[in-house]
């Protein structure tokens, strides 16, 4: 049996407000009204739902006792840095820990684990959590990422704070992130897995390749996680910003239906990018679940062989018959969702999809919108057929600096286009 020796701080005494971190208390002792030794400290359970949640219960491990137990915070009196008291008769109340999903273990779901910071784009650990002892409530209010939440785990931080101050007049600054910029994401069934996205900001606003440079430095696990958590738009530009390689195990590791529903959000090139480096058996299962226009789209791209003109380009472009008005195009420009490199031309095609002709943007803003893109188009073309080598195509861009070229087949019938930015990753 062991007597208590250091002040407590009585949680029945009104307002008190005292800060203490997680390394504090973790696998301290916890005793009964009477001093004697009831187990450890091992975890403290946080239940979700309030800007700083509040600590539910203590998770204790008892000796010879292979499973943890739980006490409603409730039911402790005092505590310092050595023991935590608790109230008469509280002994009896232990239970089996169980968590459910409005719940985390700060020790096994938080402490030491990743966290996305989205305003930075960069990836932290948390290294310790700052509690606030609050009306005999407990509530988390930050997470230390710094190295000082390291050495007060290590039990340095007296040390080496008298040593820099001494030696540098220094000490190294807090790290720390206000729990009220924290979000958990969903987690999978694997719940211990859970990574947070720190933010000041939503995580679709950061930009895709800062995003996908996130998800690269993540574990396979966490890699799920955030990538489940994006809307589809957002995902399917992350996804095309990611080293193939992990693309590939991302799509692996999501269900089919998420996965078509990125795809389809992707532009047809990519998807097919990534469609062609999957198993047959796979490609067709997610091919089978796509909508018409996006599935048409990718299975035309499939059949040409890497490395030509057909593998590498895109079906977003814009097309405009050529007894089409000014006005009329511009119409259409408006209601096109392609990304800007896909649009830098108008493609003008005659009745049967032949391209006769190209125009710019700078028809649509300067010409008269009465006028005809038959009588503005230019008819010195420079096309490609989607048999042609992407070397070829490469050298076409280079010598003309076109934003893109169209791609013809024999009877000049216009089946897609070659961006610059298509060529450059082609050449890569």
């Amino acid at each position: 049996m062991q007597k208590l020796e250091a002040p407590f701080k009585d949680l029945q005494a009104t307002n008190i407000n005292t800060f203490l971190f997680f390394s504090e208390i973790q696998g301290r002792f916890v005793v009964d009204e009477d001093g004697t030794v009831v187990g450890k400290l091992a975890d403290l359970k946080l239940r979700l739902g309030e800007l700083f949640p509040t600590v539910a219960t203590l998770v204790v491990k008892k000796r010879r006792e292979k499973k943890l137990l739980e006490l409603d915070w409730q039911e402790v009196q005092s505590l310092n840095t050595s023991m935590i008291r608790l109230n008469p008769g509280a002994c009896k109340k232990f239970r089996p820990l169980e968590v459910n999903p409005q719940e985390i273990l700060l020790r096994d779901e938080l402490l030491d684990k990743q966290v996305v910071d989205t305003f930075g784009a960069k990836i932290e650990r948390v290294n310790d959590i700052h509690l606030l002892i609050v009306n005999r409530d407990l509530r988390i209010v930050h997470v230390d990422y710094g190295i000082r939440g390291i050495l007060r785990r290590l039990g340095w931080l007296k040390a080496i704070d008298f040593f820099t101050n001494w030696l540098f007049a220094y000490q190294f600054e807090e790290k720390m992130i206000s729990w009220k910029y924290i979000q958990p994401l969903p987690s999978g069934p694997a719940k211990q897995n859970l990574k947070l996205n720190v933010t000041s900001r939503k995580i679709h606003e950061i930009h895709p390749s800062d995003l996908a440079d996130i998800i690269e430095e993540l574990d396979q696990i966490s890699r799920s996680t955030v990538f489940r958590s994006l809307d589809l738009q957002t995902a399917a530009l992350t996804l095309e910003e990611v080293d193939p390689k992990l693309q590939l195990r991302l799509i692996e590791s999501a269900p089919v239906e998420l996965v078509s529903d990125i795809l389809e959000e992707m532009a047809p090139d990519e998807a097919t990018d990534l469609l062609a480096d999957l198993p047959e058996e796979k490609q067709q299962k997610l091919i089978r679940t796509m909508e018409k226009p996006s599935r048409e789209a990718v299975e035309e791209l499939l059949k040409f062989k890497e490395g030509t003109a057909g593998s590498i380009m895109t079906k977003d472009f814009l097309s405009v018959r050529k007894d089409k008005t000014i006005g009329d195009a511009v119409e259409e420009f408006r209601k096109t969702v392609y990304p800007l490199e896909s649009i830098s031309y108008i493609y003008v095609t005659d009745q049967d999809n032949r391209l006769v002709g190209v125009s710019t943007l700078r028809h649509l803003i300067t010409c008269e919108k009465d006028a005809t893109l038959g009588k503005l188009m230019n008819t010195h073309l420079v096309k490609v057929e989607p048999e042609d080598n992407v070397n070829t195509v490469a050298s076409l861009f280079k010598k003309y600096k076109f934003m893109a070229l169209p791609v013809v087949d024999k009877e000049d019938v216009l089946k897609g286009i070659i961006t610059i930015q298509d060529i450059m990753q082609s050449q890569l």
